[in-house]
């Protein structure tokens, strides 16, 4: 019987990636595009005990709304288009950045969360 050390975790941008479980790195954190599964089959980590909430969503939102905001306005003084191109091109640019970040976004979090053993604030009485 050979004794091996644990393997080391990944890092946390590893599990927004690849979709790695925090714990063993197992690809196992995803269920589908962007929901998470209940738990690594691997090493039993439960992923439903984390929460990471609308955050990754209002953080992509409000980068990349940025991002949108400047390219639409440098379009505009640059060429100034009709109206219907900014409506044709941006929202769909913009919902296709926050979709495409969002997995990488979620798993980042979580990872941090489980790394910092982050949990919910409790008062003391």
């Amino acid at each position: 019987m050979t004794d091996r050390a644990p393997a080391p975790a990944p890092r946390p941008v590893d599990s927004g990636l690849k979709g790695a479980c925090p714990r063993c790195g197992a690809r196992t954190l995803f269920r589908s595009a962007i929901a998470f599964a209940d738990r690594c089959p691997a090493c039993g980590l439960r992923f439903a005990d984390f929460n990471v909430g609308d955050g990754p969503a209002a953080f992509l939102t409000l980068g990349i709304g940025a991002i949108v905001t400047v390219l639409a306005i440098t379009l505009e003084l640059s060429a100034e288009p009709a109206w219907w191109v900014h409506a044709l091109l941006w929202p769909p640019l913009a919902l296709a950045g926050v979709i495409a970040a969002l997995r990488v976004a979620k798993g980042w979090l979580l990872a941090l969360e489980y790394r910092n053993a982050a949990r919910e604030g409790r008062v003391e009485s």
